[in-house]
């Protein structure tokens, strides 16, 4: 197993939470709240069903069981035991079916090049060493053509306003230490880093949570958190 791109601490981060992950009113609340709107948008862009799918990083699989029940034939890989523990006892109480498997994004593209006709990596990029490194397993493991798509966080004083100071030290939304905003990437950095790994942009959306109404949305907003969609080159 490749975990030359990871971070031990972020991974034992995510496992000492992992018994909590499919509760909705834990650590993970932002997760179930934001999974109807970014599963809506990567449906629009690539409907899912009948598709072969990956989701890179799937911790605890909230993402992933709502492809599978979307009709997509889903993998899920991930650096933590525990969560993917997590994720595949939740499969017992939904009755969905998903593959995962405790792989890095880099080692499982070496052995499955061009075999997904959908690749999702959410939530994920800030938590790596390497995001560019991240960013090339996915485009090898997207079949040409293929759809990969991703989420991050914007690099900003808005968005360490919001998503650091608000979301973990105001509101509570996350526990603290979460995320690290020298790690956060702009969108002109992302967009390097898939035009560099062979993607091309097809769309970017933001994604904005409303702190009186605590209702996140999608929109042209793309200062704190966003989504891009991106094609591999054919």
């Amino acid at each position: 197993m490749n975990t030359t791109n990871s971070d031990p601490a972020e991974v034992q981060k995510f496992s000492d939470l992992a018994h909590r992950w499919w509760d909705p009113e834990s650590e993970f609340k932002p997760l179930h709240e934001i999974n109807p709107l970014r599963l809506e948008w990567i449906d629009s862009r690539a409907a899912l069903a009948g598709k072969t799918v990956l989701d890179v990083g799937c911790g605890g699989g909230i993402l992933s069981e709502s492809m599978a029940a979307r009709g997509a034939a889903v993998t899920g890989i991930d650096l933590s035991e525990k969560a993917l523990g997590v994720a595949r006892l939740h499969l017992y109480e939904s009755g969905l079916k998903v593959d995962y498997r405790h792989t890095g994004a880099e080692a499982f593209a070496a052995e499955n090049p061009g075999r997904f006709d959908v690749v999702t990596c959410m939530e994920m990029l800030e938590h790596v060493p390497d995001p560019a490194s991240t960013i090339a397993a996915c485009a090898r493991l997207a079949k040409p053509d293929g759809h990969v798509f991703f989420s991050t966080i914007n690099r900003n004083l808005k968005a360490y306003v919001f998503a650091v100071i608000g979301a973990e030290y105001v509101l509570n939304l996350l526990p603290r230490g979460t995320h690290e905003y020298a790690k956060f990437l702009k969108p002109s950095e992302l967009s390097r880093h898939c035009r560099n790994a062979g993607l091309d942009m097809q769309g970017m959306s933001g994604l904005s949570y409303n702190p009186l109404t605590k209702v996140y949305s999608l929109g042209d907003d793309t200062s704190v958190n966003y989504m891009i969609h991106t094609r591999r080159s054919g």
